[in-house]
């Protein structure tokens, strides 16, 4: 059989599969269910194109891996091929632990457990079936490969990761904003001491890409109607789980139900394989087809939740660069029960949280650059834009959201 496949990519154009062990992984269930996993969770309710797949972005991050690789090769950087399959694998693999609706949902379903932990279960998984072939790929994945500049390859602040969901993402909403000089950032990498690094010349290419990012999360990935949207389908979940624990009756395909009547710790996860099993058939269909029944669910908050969601009537939010005084909650409180909202149910109506945004962490891996002299420096000190220092800074904005016209 011909596994020397190629994807036609709206953002890259032809995708080829590079060796028949990376097509086998992408042909595995665990791999294939991420087509069935949006990238942007609820942003289609702000950008209608934002259909576009966790299967998509693997895809695109792995594309991007052989092309870095290949510049590194360029400029002298010895990398066999065994590394290289293993790193194209490692990014291939790297969100295959997210659940349903991606990001939305990772603390809802598991308690507390991150994706990142359950992509490095599947890979071990995936390792024992294929007999050990992705020993390399793990060891790069957890950063315990001796050449450090594999994994941050696959997951730094200049990752193959964000390269491809930043491309992506703006592609497929539209926010041409957040639009990078992908192709130009890959030819400028290259390695210092085990370090990955830039050269001096794509620094503009790196403060756009910097720029890119903080647009990106305040225009689509905290987008105020993303996060009412997100708000709506966690309380749901929570409501559900709720009922269930309660004695009630809520219909749920069985895998789903598992997460939903049990509180399964990292611990569990890791050490009982039928979470791992139920968790790999977990998909954002799961959850849609749980949002219809539950419209239809004789208990009104639960109900109601889903079926504004459905008709995509949302909750409103307010921001504020403090955090809201007791007053406000209260405020909200007294209109949602003179709506007929109990007491005990009024944090499924009124909901505070905050959203932070910084696009550089200086102390995270760090971006750094190599200069004319040989010698390496940190981004926020070779740039000469003043803005670059101002990315790594925090910037919190605290929310409420509340249900309106909305009647119990």
């Amino acid at each position: 059989m011909n596994k020397r496949k190629i994807f036609n990519d709206p953002v890259y154009g032809f995708i080829s599969v590079p060796t028949d062990l990376i097509f086998d992984l992408i042909e595995h269930p665990y791999f294939q269910r991420l087509r069935r996993i949006k990238q942007l969770g609820m942003a289609e309710y702000v950008y209608p194109g934002a259909l576009h797949t966790r299967f998509h972005h693997a895809l695109g991050a792995m594309h991007l891996m052989g092309q870095a690789l290949a510049t590194l090769r360029e400029k002298g950087q010895h990398i066999e091929q065994a590394e290289g399959e293993a790193a194209q694998i490692a990014i291939l693999l790297h969100d295959v632990g997210h659940g349903p609706f991606s990001h939305v949902l990772e603390d809802s379903i598991l308690s507390h457990v991150p994706h990142e932990r359950i992509s490095l279960q599947i890979m071990k998984e995936l390792n024992q079936q294929m007999n050990g072939k992705l020993e390399m790929a793990i060891q790069m994945f957890e950063d315990s490969y001796p050449r450090r500049f594999f994994h941050q390859l696959i997951s730094s602040q200049l990752d193959m990761d964000r390269m491809d969901y930043l491309n992506r993402d703006c592609f497929f909403t539209g926010v041409a904003e957040g639009a990078i000089g992908t192709e130009r950032i890959i030819k400028m990498l290259d390695v210092c001491n085990d370090q990955l690094v830039v050269e001096i010349k794509g620094i503009l290419s790196i403060e756009n890409f910097l720029n890119a990012r903080r647009l990106m999360y305040w225009q689509v990935y905290l987008h105020k109607t993303s996060t009412c949207a997100e708000t709506m389908l966690v309380q749901a979940i929570n409501r559900a789980r709720e009922l269930l624990r309660a004695g009630d009756t809520v219909w749920a395909l069985p895998d789903f139900l598992t997460f939903l009547t049990q509180n399964v710790l990292l611990e569990d996860f890791e050490n009982t394989p039928k979470y791992l099993q139920a968790f790999t058939q977990l998909d954002d269909y799961d959850v849609w087809a749980c949002l219809k029944a539950w419209a239809k669910h004789p208990d009104p908050v639960l109900s109601t939740i889903c079926g504004m969601l459905l008709e995509r009537r949302l909750y409103k939010i307010q921001f504020s660069d403090t955090p809201f005084a007791p007053e406000k909650r209260t405020e909200i409180g007294e209109l949602l029960r003179g709506a007929g909202v109990a007491t005990d149910e009024l944090p499924y109506f009124v909901v505070e949280g905050q959203s932070t945004n910084a696009a550089y962490l200086t102390s995270s891996e760090r971006i750094f650059v190599k200069m004319k002299d040989g010698s390496v420096r940190d981004i926020a000190e070779a740039s000469d834009l003043p803005t670059i220092k101002a990315l790594s800074n925090i910037v919190r904005k605290y929310y409420i959201c509340w249900a309106k016209d909305v009647t119990l």
